[in-house]
C-alpha cells in the first residue's frame, strides 16, 4: 500500500523552536516589535507583514471574549486555551498575558506549567494587587516586593524549557517614586525575570534609568505604536528606541484597526441600502469587499485544497 507523504500546507515550528527563535531575536536584534494578536485573522496578517514575534494582550482578549474591561474576569483556563489555539496556528513565537499569575506563588507555578504546555513563548506576570483596578491611574496598588519575587521564583521553578520567557510587569510607577520602582526592578531581575515590562513610566528619564539599571531587556507596551501612549511615558516610537528599550508590544493597533474596518464595512452597506441600490457585482472599491476576497490568500486556500485532495485521493 502506498504511503501518502503529503505535508500540511502551513508547517509550524515546535513550541521549543519558537521559544529558541524569540530568545535569538532578543539577542541579535536591537529592537523587537511584537504586535498583539487576538484571533487567527490578526495573527495571519502579522505573519504576512513580516513581523517575527507577536503577543497576546490580556486587555484586548477580555474585550474580544467577554466584552468587558481588563479587570481580571478571564479565567486561567479560558486564557490558556485561547493561547493554545493561536500558538497551534502560528509560525512565529507568541507571548501570553498571565495577569498576576492567577493566585499566589503556587498559582503562578501552575499557570506557567499550563502556558508552557500550551506552547507560549513566554508569559507576562504583573505585580498589581488582586482584584486589580482598571484604568485607576494613581489609585493602582502593587504587592510587596517580596511577594512578587516569590512569584517570579515560582515561575522559574515551573518552566521546563529555559527559553520560556518570564516577563515581569510592574505597575509601580503609578504609586511609588522612581527610585523605589528601580529597586523593585532590580529585585525582579535578581529573582530570575528575563524581561522587565514597566507600565506607564512618567518620563523619558524613568525609562532611561531603568534601562541603565538592569542587565535584562526592558520592554514597553505602546498601544498602537502610531502615536505616543501614556503606557510608555507618551514618548514617540523613535525616542523609545533611542533610550535603549529592546522590545515593544503594540496592544491596540490591530484590534483598533479591525473595529474601524468593520464599522466602515457596515457603513458602506448601510449607504447602499439607504440608496435603494443593489450591491455591485464587483464592489472592489470597498475595503470590506477587498478583505473578503483576500480570505483565500490569507489562509492559504489553494494549498489547503491540494492537501485535502492528496489525503482523500
Amino acid at each position: 500500500m502506498e504511503t501518502n507523504t503529503s505535508t500540511p500546507p502551513t508547517p509550524r515550528p515546535t513550541p521549543a523552536a519558537a521559544r529558541a527563535a524569540l530568545r535569538a531575536l532578543l539577542r541579535e536584534e536591537a529592537f523587537v516589535v511584537a504586535p498583539a494578536v487576538h484571533d487567527v485573522f490578526s495573527l495571519r496578517l502579522v505573519e504576512q507583514a513580516g513581523y517575527r514575534s507577536a503577543c497576546i494582550s490580556g486587555a484586548m482578549l477580555s474585550y474580544a471574549l467577554l466584552g468587558v474591561p481588563d479587570i481580571g474576569l478571564l479565567t486561567l483556563t479560558e486564557t490558556v486555551e485561547h493561547c493554545r489555539r493561536l500558538v497551534r496556528a502560528s509560525a512565529i513565537p507568541i507571548t501570553a498575558d498571565g495577569d498576576a499569575g492567577f493566585g499566589n506563588a503556587r498559582g503562578v507555578h501552575y499557570a506557567v506549567e499550563l502556558f508552557e504546555e500550551a506552547g507560549a513563548a513566554g508569559l507576562n506576570l504583573e505585580d498589581q494587587v488582586v482584584p486589580r483596578r482598571w484604568g485607576a491611574g494613581a489609585a493602582k496598588e502593587v504587592v510587596p516586593v517580596a511577594e512578587m519575587v516569590g512569584k517570579i521564583r515560582a515561575a522559574r521553578a515551573a518552566r521546563r524549557d529555559p527559553d520560556f520567557l518570564i516577563i515581569a510587569r510592574t505597575d509601580a510607577f503609578a504609586c511609588e517614586p522612581p527610585e523605589q520602582v528601580i529597586a523593585r526592578a532590580r529585585a525582579y531581575e535578581a529573582a530570575g525575570a528575563d524581561l522587565l515590562l514597566p507600565i506607564a513610566p512618567r518620563t523619558a528619564s524613568n525609562v532611561e534609568r531603568l534601562v541603565g539599571a538592569l542587565e535584562i531587556p526592558v520592554t514597553l507596551s505602546i498601544g498602537t505604536g502610531l502615536a505616543p501612549s501614556p503606557s510608555s511615558a507618551s514618548l514617540p516610537l523613535r525616542r523609545i528606541r533611542e533610550l535603549g528599550v529592546r522590545r515593544v508590544s503594540l496592544t491596540t493597533l490591530l484590534p483598533g484597526a479591525a473595529a474601524q474596518g468593520m464599522a466602515d464595512g457596515l457603513d458602506a452597506l448601510r449607504r447602499l441600502l439607504e440608496g435603494g441600490m443593489e450591491p455591485p457585482v464587483d464592489a472592489g472599491g470597498e475595503p470590506a469587499a477587498r478583505g473578503a476576497r483576500g480570505f483565500d490568500a490569507l489562509f492559504g486556500a489553494p494549498s489547503q485544497q491540494a492537501f485535502e485532495d492528496a489525503l482523500l485521493q
